[in-house]
């Protein structure tokens, strides 16, 4: 079999997924494909790799390649590298991303271009899969054009090794050569894409129909009105090729359920699952405020989950029961209720489905252990959207607003609500999953200044940090901690100002030392001067003591919040601050925070 050597770089396991499926499929289209993650530079060497090269490439929230390309990254970075030094090798590169954050598939991106300085020549077009709209968009027609542009190229390599003793050096007619047999590349690949190849239709029946579609079309058909299934000029003169139905390439098969606990563990990953009470909700914000913020207390004391603050864990959710409801009665199957669905894809079929689970939601973890012992606490908005698929109606997000009515029984309705738990109601139960690989932690050295910047929910792992260093200074009265800065914004003062009781609490005692609070709708009163709207606008009007703390006296800063805008905005403002305050060209202070993320000293828990 033809080899080619196949790279993933995955974050959370969607590119080594992708990248076991081309695998799979290689054996079926004549081809082996030898797979290993990035990171195992032991098991592969790119600098006398003969064979083509296929990566799959994921990308982070912040737009970095992911942790396993880290190290691979870093060593084709090196400036001293020649630029010829791939120039022997061909690849093929699909990046992962979602267009929802600043730099889509920009992990690919990267590795895409530097191959490329490096001499490295493209054997099939990049493509990038929009995780926003769906990845299998992209990467379904990408792998099916794999295989020709693959094929393409070991008869090329055949051919060019053939006449390589014959004509040593290319004649300016065989360069031309070259470009028509790369553009006619692009084309056959994009071709193979537009073909029926589950259609089940012969070469001749396909022709039979063009025939009748042509001799139809000279016809003028004047009797009757457009429809659905008759069309008037110019549509009923054109020749038309109506592609048949697709053959069914799905098994179904309904099977009494298992039970609810070995259903629920069979929707998730390799990691374990806890089933805990929640044991508290508190609304975080009024009820006149634009979001719906609720703070959730789970009760971990009867189990092996931990964490530190920083961490973060999976809600594992279902879909809403009454769209469920709703979807049986349309397909009549309201008595199989409770079996489980099982899907298979059939043997004799070159479909490939991505029929995703339904996925954890992921949040950050909102305490420390040593404040709340036995208990984790976690913080969100209830997310609402209008919905206009039939009729206007507002929806609520899959897992907040589950989640929402779940805790609803618990609930304590307003800011100023007592935290105490209320112990009355039955507590109800929701599955979770710890989430690993993560560096967003405090330093451990606690004298190590740091910078927090979270608006919004974004401030959930702060009080985690802040609720741990309060107890390690109660612990270690004598110790030495560096100073804690606090950046939060929000819309209104009145309205959804959170946790601003425990920040007062922590300014108050020390713990907090610096705290610059936005407010981006709020008007000044009188004669006041207008406040910083937003928390990069007060980062800004701090730039002096940013600088200093990251620059002079190795400190470290956190964002945490929304990726679209927000992490960008906070981005930009950094990189001013260090052009101006060091007197660099803004390149070098993107270079100065690209270091800083290196020495883990940014960090960044952000979402879309």
């Amino acid at each position: 079999m033809r080899r080619f050597l196949l790279l993933y770089a995955t974050q959370q396991g969607q590119a080594k997924a992708i990248a076991e499926e081309i695998c799979e499929q290689a054996v079926v289209h004549g081809f082996s494909a030898d797979l290993h993650c990035i990171s195992e530079s032991d098991k592969y060497d790119l600098k006398t790799e003969t064979a083509p090269l296929v990566v799959v490439v994921s990308t982070t929230g912040t737009g970095d390649p992911p942790d396993t390309a880290r190290k691979f990254v870093k060593e084709i970075q090196n400036q001293t590298l020649p630029v010829d030094f791939f120039a022997h090798l061909r690849y093929g590169l699909l990046g992962l991303g979602d267009s929802e954050y600043t730099y889509f598939c920009n992990g690919g991106k990267i590795i895409d271009k530097r191959l490329q300085e490096l001499g490295a020549r493209h054997f099939y077009d990049t493509g990038h899969a929009d995780d926003c709209v769906g990845l299998e968009l992209v990467v379904e027609p990408w792998i099916a054009g794999l295989w020709p542009a693959l094929r393409k190229h070991f008869r090329s390599s055949r051919g060019q090794e053939e006449i390589s003793g014959a004509l040593p050096v290319a004649s300016p007619a065989s360069s031309r050569t070259d470009l028509v047999k790369s553009e006619l590349l692009h084309i056959e690949s994009q071709v193979e894409l537009l073909r029926f190849d589950d259609s089940g239709r012969k070469d001749s029946e396909v022709l039979k129909q063009n025939a009748v579609n042509s001799n139809q079309s000279n016809v003028v058909i004047e009797d009757f009105e457009s429809s659905l299934t008759r069309s008037v000029p110019p549509l009923s003169q054109a020749s038309l090729n109506i592609p048949g139905l697709p053959p069914e390439y799905l098994q179904v098969h309904l099977q009494e359920s298992l039970g609810q606990e070995e259903s629920q563990v069979s929707v998730t990953s390799a990691d374990p699952v806890f089933q805990v009470p929640i044991s508290k909700a508190v609304q975080l914000t009024t009820n006149d405020a634009i979001k719906t913020t609720l703070l959730v207390e789970l009760d971990i004391s009867n189990t092996d989950f931990s964490y530190q603050p920083g961490d973060a864990f999976s809600v594992i959710c279902p879909n809403s029961d009454s769209e469920v409801q709703s979807l049986l009665q349309r397909l009549q199957l309201e008595d199989k209720r409770e079996h489980c669905v099982l899907l298979k894809i059939k043997a004799d079929t070159k479909k490939k489905e991505h029929l995703p689970k339904l996925q954890p939601r992921p949040y950050s973890c909102a305490s420390s252990s040593l404040f709340h012992p036995g208990k984790l606490h976690f913080v969100f908005n209830i997310v609402e959207f209008l919905s206009t698929a039939t009729t206007e109606v507002l929806r609520k997000g899959v897992c907040t607003g589950w989640l929402a009515l779940l805790v609803a029984s618990v609930l304590q309705p307003n800011i100023h609500a007592s935290h105490e738990d209320s112990g009355k109601a039955l507590a109800p139960k929701i599955s979770i999953s710890p989430r690993t690989t993560n560096s967003f932690h405090l330093p451990d050295d606690p004298s190590i200044p740091i910078i927090m910047v979270g608006p919004g929910t974004g401030i959930a792992p702060f009080i985690g940090f802040l609720q741990h260093r309060e107890k390690l200074q109660e612990q270690h009265p004598d110790g030495n901690f560096g100073a804690m800065w606090l950046f939060f914004g929000c819309r209104h003062k009145d309205r959804d100002y959170l946790f601003r009781k425990e920040l007062r609490h922590f300014l108050k005692h020390g713990i907090l030392t610096h705290l610059k609070v936005s407010f981006s709708r709020d008007a000044p009163v009188g004669e006041e001067e207008a406040p910083a709207k937003y928390v990069q606008d007060n980062i800004q009007l701090h730039g002096q003591q940013v600088a200093r703390i990251l620059l002079q006296e190795n400190g470290h800063i956190y964002v945490c919040g929304d990726a679209k805008n927000m992490a960008k905005d906070v981005h930009d403002a950094l990189v001013q601050i260090i052009s101006k305050e060091v007197g660099v060209e803004k390149l070098e202070a993107m270079k100065t925070l690209a270091t800083l993320k290196e020495e883990k000293r940014y960090l960044q828990d952000i979402w879309s």
